[in-house]
């Protein structure tokens, strides 16, 4: 890979902003568990379970952020302005609907997701507390992903950045008063992120309204282009996450020890992807609005660079995350059994992270250039692997590792799909409509 592209500057203009505000993001999370670790591993093994649950919901829908910025990107590279600002109030109206219905499902079955997910006793309560809190925040939180993706499409990084930057402030000091200053435990975690997350959406909504100049009415055309995309999408990230929500239930079935530092794990992975997806935003933008713009040459070559720089980032946090083996886990939990269980996995999450910077990237820039329907198979080709290694994990007693080893695999084979596709080119498809 050469030193420097002409690419450079602009996939860093794009990134450097799209960083700060994805690493944010999962902070949410990640504070959470530093401050909910020390309450106690009932309330830890609690959290990682809700938080697999919610993360993973509100993962399936990201679509509504991925989806419209592809489309909204296109646009803009079209020199269709007008439509661009349209498409954002559609974002916000399907945001909204979908949030409110995902928050009512998760309040009214919270105890059977709790019993699906595997816990019990202590452990099962304090699940489903923080899921019912938890739920009247996401409604707000769906606004975010629509917003974003307006945003995003219309190479505007800036303002996601300081809106969520401000939420997680908000969520770090309403948490530490709500759990320590005024005793609440779980249940003043979950509410200081409800509050946060109301905040943020709210601030999205007056962004995106004063674009559209006060044009927020609904448009079955363009709701439909962005339901059309969002199905595979949808699809797409329900088999990933999936995964991911198998591997949880699998582990839970190990004890809380194994399900704590899965929690931690997870919690680490996610937070590496986001920082990693940064590139990944960048190549959704530039590839929408080349592709928009009919450049496919521009497209392509932006796009091999985009994939080189993003797997040297997976090389250096992954070699971050090695020497930080006997130190991050501590930050989490003070339990020996919980540390003890998390070290036996660090090695293979340290090693998945190059792998993930590549498969990061190619699937922001097929995102991009809108090919959701080969994201969809591939990604159910994956998670159908990786599904019989964690389900081998759990009947051949393989523990955590097992079923660690089963998602390492889930990338190689998203990986291998996504290089084949890419080298084919058959995604540079141009122009608008």
């Amino acid at each position: 890979m050469r030193l420097r592209s002409q690419y450079d500057g602009e996939i860093l203009r794009l990134a450097v902003p799209a960083l700060g505000a994805l690493a944010a993001e999962p902070l949410y999370v990640l504070v959470d568990t530093a401050i909910v670790g020390h309450l106690g591993r009932p309330q830890l093994a609690a959290l990682g379970v809700a938080a697999t649950v919610l993360t993973g919901l509100f993962g399936i829908f990201n679509f509504l952020q991925y989806g419209t910025t592809a489309q909204v990107g296109r646009a803009s590279g079209a020199g269709e302005g007008r439509i661009a600002n349209r498409l954002g109030a559609q974002a916000l109206w399907l945001s909204l609907a979908f949030g409110i219905a995902v928050a009512a499902v998760v309040a009214a079955l919270a105890p059977q997701i709790a019993d699906v997910m595997g816990v019990e006793a202590q452990t099962a309560e304090y699940a489903v507390t923080y899921m019912r809190i938890a739920a009247l925040g996401l409604p707000f939180a769906f606004l975010t992903l629509g917003g974003q993706g307006y945003l995003r499409g219309v190479a505007d990084l800036r303002t996601p950045l300081v809106i969520v930057i401000a939420a997680n402030v908000v969520n770090l000091v309403l948490e530490l008063l709500f759990v320590y200053g005024f005793g609440w435990g779980i249940e003043g975690s979950a509410w200081g992120t409800v509050i946060a997350q109301a905040g943020m959406g709210a601030a999205f909504i007056v962004v995106i309204v004063r674009a559209a100049r006060g044009d927020t009415r609904l448009n079955r055309k363009l709701m439909r282009r962005l339901l059309v995309i969002g199905r595979y999408l949808f699809v797409r990230t329900a088999a990933l996450l999936a995964a991911f929500t198998l591997a949880g239930a699998v582990i839970a079935r190990f004890g809380d020890a194994s399900l704590a530092a899965h929690q931690i794990a997870f919690q680490l992975w996610i937070f590496l992807a986001f920082v990693l997806d940064a590139i990944a935003i960048a190549g959704q933008v530039l590839v929408g609005r080349g592709l928009g713009a009919g450049d496919t040459g521009r497209a392509w070559a932006a796009s091999v660079r985009m994939i080189w720089l993003s797997v040297y980032a997976g090389v250096v946090f992954g070699a971050v995350m090695l020497a930080l083996e006997d130190v991050l886990p501590y930050v989490f939990t003070s339990d020996e059994l919980v540390i003890e269980r998390t070290q036996a996995i660090w090695v293979l999450f340290a090693l998945m992270q190059p792998l993930n910077g590549a498969v990061f990237a190619l699937d922001g820039i097929l995102i991009g250039a809108s090919d959701g329907r080969f994201l969809m198979w591939s990604m159910v080709a994956a998670f159908a692997v990786c599904s019989l290694g964690s389900l081998a994990a759990l009947a051949f007693d393989w523990g955590i590792v097992g079923v660690w080893a089963s998602l390492v695999l889930l990338i190689c084979v998203r990986l291998g799909l996504m290089l084949w596709r890419f080298s084919g080119r058959r995604w540079l498809v141009a122009g608008w409509a």
